[in-house]
């Protein structure tokens, strides 16, 4: 009676509470990386590192999350714990991050000798405990959704949730280094303005963290999984799983269109359409800010599979509008790209919120096994996307190309934001179109998110 009890409980629809606590939980991810890949190179360079060294810091980065991302996910799925896992992840974080930009050199305090090289390796022992933290608080906050409820409109709310505090987080950021790098224009002065902007975006975050851990549960792993499956083979099952393929295709896909797009949008509106210096800050804002409100609505939503399939496919094929036109827009229309902003922001929260939803909706009742399909599709998106921008970056030019203004003129710039997320946008929807997932019926809400 009591796993019967239990059971029923995890199918109610979840309450704004429950919700809201579940979302804020990746804030501290979300400021970190936002800075880290906003502010990293303007940094390292500022206090004197070489761009190689920067670029190879990066890399060690990006491969460091990616390989993380598929080992928390087997780890989690063998020991479970999923909050443990969570508060793992959020100390490694906070302290490789605070230390990173605080530029405290553990070798040389061990050892004894303060050179550049001893500096580096301490730069890399902070990027790859950064990395691996930053997955290990992904996977196991991604992985316990489908613990936390069994109604599916309910885990799209939460996943909707999860996705609004992410452009809220980028807005804190943005926010906080505008006024702060803007408070005093010293050299001497850029060190400490990093300090300062790092010590409040990590205090912000982890109080979000203490938000999320005081207003969820640690999810219930089914035990009767135990005397059917042997611990450890559900990778292996899910990979005979030819759902599985398309879902992560399909997520791939998705993060190959805001990642790329991410990367090279500031480029574009000051280099390509000759936009002010504030527009590299506005223009993102506005996106975040887009997004922000699309995803609180989708939460509102009554959801199914073909609802998921639907505004994906809308999604997708905004992305594409917006890709053609990012290829055909003149300097003398530049004003228009703030119109456009408008519409990536909410065609990233229809393919994001989505595209999450799917991977809930892939797992649907099997917890046991869900941080290794969170954990392999992260896995995948970042080796993917970082291959890509090396790719893209390494024909990057230096130099502005010269342009008539009434005419828009090929870049790498405009190939990368128009060409290669549009038509990643468009594989996903044709991939969607022939996805079929198990049919389900939607519960609204306990109660409206923010009413």
């Amino acid at each position: 009676m009591t796993g019967t009890s239990g059971q029923d409980d995890e199918s109610k629809p979840l309450g704004r509470w429950s919700v809201l606590a579940y979302g804020v939980g990746h804030v501290l991810n979300d400021i970190t990386s936002t800075f880290w890949y906003t502010y990293l190179l303007l940094y390292l360079t500022s206090i004197g590192l070489p761009p190689r060294q920067v670029a190879s810091l990066a890399i060690t980065g990006q491969f460091t999350d990616a390989t993380m991302t598929i080992i928390a996910g087997e780890l989690i799925d063998r020991f479970g714990h999923f909050k443990i896992w969570h508060i793992v992840g959020t100390v490694l974080v906070s302290v490789a991050f605070s230390s990173f930009y605080w530029s405290v050199c553990v070798p040389c305090k061990i050892i004894g000798i303060d050179t550049p090289l001893v500096q580096m390796i301490g730069y890399y022992i902070f990027d790859i405990l950064f990395s691996g933290g930053w997955s290990c608080t992904q996977v196991s906050h991604m992985a316990m959704v489908n613990g936390i409820t069994l109604d599916q409109t309910s885990r799209v709310a939460c996943v909707s949730c999860r996705n609004a505090f992410t452009m809220v987080a980028s807005l804190i950021v943005y926010g906080i280094g505008f006024f702060v790098f803007n408070s005093s224009v010293s050299q001497v002065d850029i060190k400490e303005q990093y300090h300062l902007v790092a010590t409040i975006t990590i205090l912000i975050g982890c109080c979000f963290v203490i938000i999320f851990h005081l207003g969820t549960k640690e999810p219930r792993v089914k035990q009767v999984s135990h005397k059917t499956i042997p611990r450890g083979s559900s990778w292996k099952r899910w990979l005979k799983n030819g759902l599985y393929y398309r879902v992560a295709s399909i997520y791939v896909l998705t993060r190959v269109t805001t990642n790329i797009s991410q990367v090279f949008l500031a480029l574009y509106v000051i280099s390509d359409l000759h936009m002010s210096q504030s527009s590299k800050a506005l223009v993102p804002a506005i996106i975040y800010l887009c997004s922000f409100i699309t995803s609180v609505l989708l939460q509102e939503l009554e959801w199914s599979s073909h609802k998921l399939k639907a505004i994906f496919s809308v999604g997708g094929l905004l992305w594409l509008f917006c890709g053609a036109v990012v290829l055909s827009l003149p300097i003398n229309m530049n004003i228009f790209m703030y119109i456009l902003s408008v519409v990536i922001g909410i065609a990233n929260a229809f393919m994001m919120v989505t595209s999450v939803g799917m991977e809930s909706e892939l797992v649907d009742k099997e917890v046991e096994g869900s941080a290794f399909v969170y954990g392999s599709l992260g896995f995948v998106e970042k080796v993917l996307c970082g291959i890509m921008l090396y790719i893209l970056e390494s024909y990057e030019s230096v130099t502005p190309v010269s342009c008539d203004p009434a005419y828009p003129c090929f870049t790498v710039t405009r190939f990368s934001l128009g060409f290669i997320p549009g038509i990643a946008a468009l594989a996903g929807v044709i991939v969607t179109v022939f996805t079929n997932f198990r049919t389900s019926h939607p519960k609204t809400l306990a109660e409206p998110l923010l009413a």
